[in-house]
């Protein structure tokens, strides 16, 4: 008898959630073979290989990973039978174009969910997560941290995947010191997210093997904190499950892919930005809970800005620099850093295209949407210096960075910045604080049984 033929698989991603569904799904699963993986979103990722050591022993060559560009080529060239979409924060379109691509080349159209890609833990678990990219997952998942540490509990953060180096040194990385974010070359991204726990003395763990990191953080946590990105659904089973909306963006909850799913998902949703947003935009949002997820607690929040120096801003004219995805693939025109702007009396926002280098300018041309604002791209050492030569070399007096890193940590400034933070603060009742108490008394009450 013939041995029967693999499925042939190409898994769609951005060096993220494609690569943990490969992990969870496909690495030791006998009936598929995956091809390749694609990219997009990110820059260098296409070109590369996912390594033999992650791959597993059905691969020893490891897995070539080519541009999403080439779909309908690769499908009909390599006899693709499914196409599995794996990446996050696009708009529900998007997915269905992608899968009107695929079924036109002849292949099937997979998304793989919650049942087939999400690891339980041994320890309780509590996900932030988000309906876009840029709603306020950072600040919302500190507050949780602290308030757990302040009831005496030892949180253990996991983000989810940001791997844009070297995959095989990337596999589990723990981060307790700035040493150890030198140490595995993190890009300004990856920073802009540990950087945080460690300033409030935390652990936090990221890679590429997700049951591995897990294993691992479950040795030194009472409680595990999932810390999503863009609006990926979360890899572990959440015991309880926090998202945040962005009333700037009402009834984005409903058309992006995957924070729809996190947003009907939730336990609890947060209304984050009530203290900048038009009333009838946080309206919609409440309209939406009501209408897909009335049994989640709302909680009112607000982000308010903080500024290390605002006096330096006054009269200036002033480059601000803002959190690189809230922008690109986000969406966003402006962050904190614009808001702050305004707020102290800058006397101009400059317009940094004239003065973009490099790569810088090719994220222009994909993003025609930003104008007087600067993302900070850096995904690699070349793209730093890049973003590093657009700002010295922009005419501003001030450079204001609405990043959650202080820049100066990887670059050399030729001119005085100012630091811009956002904080999450809730508005009433209830507070997250009387809603992690009812859960660490339920989670403490079931060990005990």
């Amino acid at each position: 008898m013939a041995e029967k033929r693999r499925k042939r698989v190409l898994i769609l991603g951005a060096a993220g959630r494609d690569f943990h569904n490969f992990n969870t799904f496909f690495r030791d699963n006998p009936e598929y073979e995956v091809v390749a993986f694609t990219a997009t979103q990110i820059p260098d990722i296409e070109g590369r290989i996912y390594p033999p050591e992650l791959a597993g022993e059905l691969y020893p060559n490891g897995i070539p990973i080519w541009s999403e560009d080439d779909l309908e080529k690769i499908i009909k060239e390599h006899d693709i039978d499914i196409v599995v979409f794996a990446y996050s924060d696009v708009s529900h379109e998007h997915v269905m174009h992608l899968a009107s691509r695929a079924h036109s080349a002849g292949a099937d159209f997979w998304l793989l969910g919650p049942k087939s890609t999400m690891i339980k833990s041994t320890k309780p678990v509590i996900a932030v997560t988000a309906v876009r990219t840029g709603c306020g997952k950072s600040q919302t998942s500190r507050k949780v941290a602290q308030l757990l540490q302040e009831m005496g509990y030892k949180v253990v953060a996991i983000r989810h995947p940001m791997p844009y180096g070297d995959l095989r040194k990337q596999i589990v990385q723990r981060f307790a010191s700035y040493e150890d974010l030198d140490r595995y070359e993190c890009t300004i991204e990856e920073r802009e997210e540990y950087e945080p726990y460690i300033d409030r003395g935390m652990v936090v763990y990221a890679g590429v093997d997700y049951e591995k990191i897990l294993r691992e953080a479950e040795k030194e946590a009472d409680i595990i904190l999932w810390d999503g990105g863009n609006n990926d659904f979360p890899f572990y089973v959440p015991d309880l499950w926090i998202v945040v909306t962005d009333p700037h963006r009402p009834g984005h909850e409903l058309k992006y892919h995957p924070g729809e799913t996190n947003f009907r998902a939730a336990d609890v949703i947060i209304i984050n930005k009530i203290d900048t947003a038009n009333r009838d935009d946080i309206q919609k949002v409440r309209e939406s809970i009501e209408k897909v997820n009335p049994n989640a607690i709302v909680i009112d929040g607000a982000s308010p800005l903080y500024v290390d120096k605002p006096e330096l801003i006054k009269g200036k004219r002033v480059l601000v620099v803002e959190d690189g995805p809230t922008l690109t693939h986000g969406g966003m025109k402006y962050g904190a850093g614009y808001i702050a702007a305004k707020k102290y009396g800058a006397a101009e926002i400059i317009d940094p295209r004239p003065y973009a280098v490099g790569s810088i300018v090719d994220t222009y041309k994909k993003y025609s949407h930003l104008d007087v604002i600067l993302p900070a791209m850096g995904y690699g050492a070349k793209q730093i210096k890049e973003l590093e030569e657009t700002i010295n070399r922009a005419d501003a007096d001030v450079v204001i960075m609405g990043t959650p890193i202080d820049l100066r940590r990887v670059m050399k400034l030729n001119k005085p910045a100012v630091r811009v933070r956002y904080e999450l603060e809730e508005i009433g009742e209830p507070k997250l604080k009387d809603i992690l108490k009812d859960f660490v008394e339920k989670c403490e009450k079931l060990k005990k049984e």
